[in-house]
């Protein structure tokens, strides 16, 4: 179990070098990953058991105690890049799945990366986790509204069966993860360590299976998808932070907005083309997960050298080192 918790630390700490690592094998071997191609929706559920593994109550106690930053960020999250998304699209005349999959990407809720990134960055843990938590339990709704909204112009968007598609990869897994370790906590408690591998690995196989079906596509349109992606994350970012700075909040709140509206669970992103558009539609997504664990770890670098207020209790540097990955 000890060797299985240093893989699984160093997983998690160069994540965006194994997806990089990935992506590039299946490209240039794209059957390896094919095997798995059937599995891509159990492989997230995967994901999210996981995170409903380390969810825990006291995740929720900003909410009640201080509403007004989660709300704000869930609601600046939503509204940001989506639009931003739907925007950059016209912009740069995507194709209508290339266009389709990033307003998707823009539609999911934030990533549990992005958790580690605003630890990282000195920013208020706390707000991040609730941020995560309450966004990925509105995307149900959120989701396939906002893309029968905006992407209806592209592609045929079916969002009932899009509502059913979320709830049975994201709810149900992390329900049953949270119940999990509610009725068995020393044995959840002894493989935290390992989650961080888990997820990994599973996203790892998702990216490779949707870069390997994408393997022509990547060479014709791979440039424009990044700069697409790369805008929209940058726009994110930024506009995040002036968002909760024109708000009147503090700087580690600005920092955890920002970060958690920047970063988005690419991984759902990439299941949810995957099944209800097509594998070309899956690809800002599988970017999305390449770029915003390039972006992330920068961001919070240049942060993590400045002061934004009390500094976070040791407990909470443990309880944001057991946080599964998510991809984005």
């Amino acid at each position: 179990m000890n060797l299985l918790s240093k893989v699984s630390t160093l997983a998690g700490k160069y994540f965006a070098v194994w997806v990089i690592s990935a992506a590039m094998l299946a490209f240039f071997v794209p059957g390896i990953f094919s095997p798995f191609g059937s599995y891509i929706t159990i492989l997230l559920g995967i994901v999210m058991f996981g995170m409903g593994l380390t969810l825990k109550p006291v995740d929720f106690k900003i909410v009640a105690k201080r509403p007004l930053p989660v709300v704000l960020g869930v609601a600046a999250q939503f509204v940001i890049m989506p639009l931003a998304a739907f925007t950059i699209a016209y912009a740069l005349n995507l194709p209508p799945e290339l266009a389709a999959g990033l307003v998707l990407l823009g539609s999911v809720p934030g990533g549990t990366s992005s958790n580690v990134m605003v630890y990282l960055a000195k920013g208020n843990l706390a707000l991040s986790v609730a941020m995560t938590s309450l966004s990925t339990l509105l995307a149900p709704i959120v989701t396939p509204l906002l893309l029968l909204l905006l992407v209806g112009q592209w592609m045929p968007v079916d969002a009932v069966s899009m509502f059913m598609s979320i709830f049975q990869v994201i709810i149900i897994p992390i329900l049953l993860g949270f119940v999990t370790q509610r009725l068995a906590p020393k044995a959840v408690e002894a493989s935290l360590s390992v989650i961080p591998l888990i997820s990994v690995t599973a996203i790892l196989i998702i990216v490779g299976v949707v870069t390997g079906a994408n393997g022509p596509n990547v060479i014709t349109a791979g440039w424009i998808v990044f700069a697409a992606v790369f805008l929209h994350n940058g726009f994110g970012l930024l506009l995040g932070y002036l968002v909760a700075m024109a708000l009147g909040l503090k700087e580690d709140d600005r920092r955890a907005i920002s970060l958690e509206v920047g970063m988005q669970n690419s991984g759902l992103g990439v299941a949810l083309a995957t099944a209800h558009f097509s594998p070309l539609a899956a690809l800002p997504s599988v970017w999305g997960a390449i770029w915003h664990n390039i972006s992330g770890p920068l961001l919070a670098t240049i942060w993590s050298k400045k002061a934004a207020g009390k500094e976070r209790s040791q407990d909470e540097a443990y309880e944001h080192k057991t946080r599964s990955v998510s991809g984005g």
